[in-house]
């Protein structure tokens, strides 16, 4: 259904605003539910977007909307894995995502390309789909307090000078970092002032690639600047380009940029992002602007009939590529909610802390991943905790703690020695010291079952009962601990695998909502696959 074609209707039952990947993804779960879904998309589609390198989960979320056959046949680059280069004097880690099984290898992607076969694909679906056409006004039931009212309507304006009002029954704000929601009318982004990051990219032919001729080929490389001052990546892509950004604080990079040239004048922005490959030595040897990435979160993802998901929700930081992850697996916990929601499967303040809850986890774990890989670069020393203490990050960081403490720590307010601790577990994700040969010896010595990613979490009094000085054996057992962090967050239907709040998603199409968990069962998300305190 072409938006050239179609008025806007005067009302819709689910109406969501921006068409990137979760709004996207979003629109798509609800339609195939039945539902009438209407979608606006300020841009008009193919539009520039950075973000190239994608994580395991992709096609499983592929698959559960329909669209995995037609994206494998477009003929984006195939990516193996990723490379990370955190300390200049040892060798780099490789993360084998082929390792999980065939169907997990993901792909780098011209981001134009991707969210375009997204947003095409709801149109197939049956959205209507609605380009150059922006959210002016939200309208909220009542006494039209954002903060206790029900949204209810929206106006709206297309790039033709057109206008109108949309009635409808659920919003989604997939909106991008605008926030609509959460910037305009709550009010409630927090910016973690540590990773107040900024960008600087540009794409670049006849870059050599990383591991040709391997099983390794075409990963993504991800490389820590020796002065310590940030990071960079460089990511191919299947039209012969590669991308190849540099990340660093807002406030190194103002004093960078600050810094004048022999004549005087301050550098362009081209020239300091030249620069700065003098400081990794990995990219330069494969090579042979204009943006920005701030991280922040909310204290809420959700209220009265609406969601917030993707970048309007919150983000983390590029290093981690979690994006597209986040949002998706935040339009997958929208539309089971709403559809929990309409069947009275629940009722809606369950629902809303139930999204929360979920949005909350796959921050958090994102989070404190790329927290503990800036430890490691030496970009982080300041305390984590110092600079923001949203409520949903210790709810989330609660049901999150079991992978890493075990059941034994019941401590419920989150500290930055906690932090701290989680970081030092996962910095074992980046380990260069562990190799394939290791892993394969390492489960001939204590077996499959405890070497893989749908193994139990054993935690550090395990692991050192196992080892007893093997000291390689050691190192696989914490990387593979330190993996198991992310072993809900590879498949869209292992959404239904753990209870949070009482509740299960029913990750099926056509039943999709929540499935009451009995009580004797109602354990936070991940702790039924914990066997050990550390």
């Amino acid at each position: 259904m072409s938006d050239t074609t179609t008025s806007v209707p005067k009302k819709t039952t689910v109406l969501v605003i921006g068409g990137g990947p979760a709004g996207s993804s979003a629109a798509t779960i609800l339609r195939r539910e039945g539902h009438d879904v209407t979608l606006f998309e300020s841009s008009k589609f193919p539009r520039y977007h950075v973000g190239e390198s994608m994580l395991p989960s992709l096609r499983n979320y592929l698959n559960f909307m329909g669209l995995e056959d037609e994206f494998v046949k477009h003929g984006f680059l195939p990516k193996p894995g990723a490379c990370f280069k955190l300390v200049p004097h040892l060798r780099e880690s490789w993360t084998d995502f082929t390792a999980l099984g065939p169907g997990y290898a993901t792909w780098n992607v011209i981001r134009s390309e991707m969210d375009e076969l997204l947003l095409r694909h709801a149109q197939k679906e049956g959205v209507k789909v609605f380009e150059e056409t922006k959210a002016e006004e939200i309208q909220f039931e009542g006494n039209g307090d954002p903060q206790t009212s029900r949204p209810i309507s929206a106006t709206w304006s297309k790039k033709d000078g057109s206008s109108g009002k949309i009635e409808f029954d659920w919003l989604v704000d997939a909106s991008g970092r605008a926030g609509v929601m959460s910037t305009k009318y709550l009010n409630n982004r927090v910016m973690r002032e540590n990773l107040r990051n900024v960008a600087v990219w540009g794409y670049w032919k006849d870059v050599n690639r990383y591991g040709v001729g391997t099983k390794k080929a075409n990963s993504a490389w991800f490389e820590a600047l020796r002065d310590e001052s940030g990071w960079a990546w460089i990511i191919p892509l299947h039209d012969g380009t590669t991308s190849v950004g540099i990340v660093m604080h807002q406030t190194t990079s103002n004093k960078k940029k600050a810094i004048l040239k022999a004549d005087g004048t301050k550098p362009t922005l081209t020239e300091h992002y030249l620069d700065q490959l003098q400081y990794v030595p990995g990219v330069r040897e494969l090579i042979g602007d204009k943006g920005s990435s701030f991280c922040y979160s909310a204290t809420r993802y959700s209220g009265d009939h609406f969601r917030i998901i993707g970048d309007a929700a919150n983000f983390v930081d590029p290093f981690f590529s979690s994006g597209v992850h986040i949002g998706m697996t935040g339009a997958l916990a929208a539309s089971a909610t709403i559809c929990a929601s309409i069947k009275g499967q629940v009722d809606e303040s369950a629902a809303q802390a139930w999204h929360d809850a979920k949005i909350g986890v796959a921050h958090t774990r994102f989070l404190v991943v790329v927290l503990s890989a800036y430890k490691q670069m030496h970009l982080q020393s300041t305390s984590v905790l110092s600079d923001a203490d949203a409520e949903n990050f210790d709810e989330a960081f609660d049901m999150f703690r079991p992978v890493i403490f075990g059941l034994a720590d019941s401590q419920k307010k989150l500290t930055d020695t906690q932090v701290q601790d989680i970081m030092d577990i996962c910095q074992s994700f980046f380990d260069p010291n562990v190799n394939e040969d290791d892993i394969h010896s390492a489960r001939q010595r204590y077996g499959v079952d405890l070497i893989k990613m749908q193994a139990p979490v054993l935690g550090k009094q395990k692991i050192d009962e196992l080892a007893k000085g093997d000291e390689v054996g050691e190192r696989v057992l914490k990387k593979f601990d330190a993996l198991k962090v992310f072993s809900d967050d590879v498949e869209a239907t292992y959404m239904g695998r753990n209870p949070v709040l009482g509740y299960k998603a029913n990750v099926k199409r056509g039943e999709l909502g929540l499935i009451k968990v009995d009580a004797a069962d109602q354990v936070t998300e991940t702790e039924e696959i914990i066997v050990a305190a550390p």
